[in-house]
């Protein structure tokens, strides 16, 4: 599966769940996640959206392992099937 399809997914279901999920652009810190995603309650957390089976890159694991350091969640999407998943445990936190 396409990283464009799945990132749609994503944004539909964040939309559909009450939330938006902006797509993150970081011009001065390359390897930033794709997309944040904001719901209600002030829930909040990074998505990294990829082709299915792909993996990130060196540089964006750095960047995800910073992130979490800070205390945010982040989340590698590689098909569709995870968005509920991934959705439910940002709402759960």
């Amino acid at each position: 599966m396409r990283e464009k399809y799945i990132e749609q997914k994503l944004v539909k279901a964040v939309k559909a769940a009450g939330g938006i999920a902006p797509k993150f652009i970081s011009p001065g810190l390359a390897g930033m996640p794709d997309r944040l995603v904001l719901l209600l309650g002030g829930k909040m957390a990074f998505v990294e959206v990829k082709g299915y089976g792909l993996k990130p890159r060196p540089l964006q694991l750095k960047r995800h392992q910073t992130l979490q350091g800070l205390g945010f969640k982040v989340y590698v999407l590689d098909e569709q099937g995870q968005i509920g998943v991934i959705l439910n445990e940002i709402q759960a936190t």
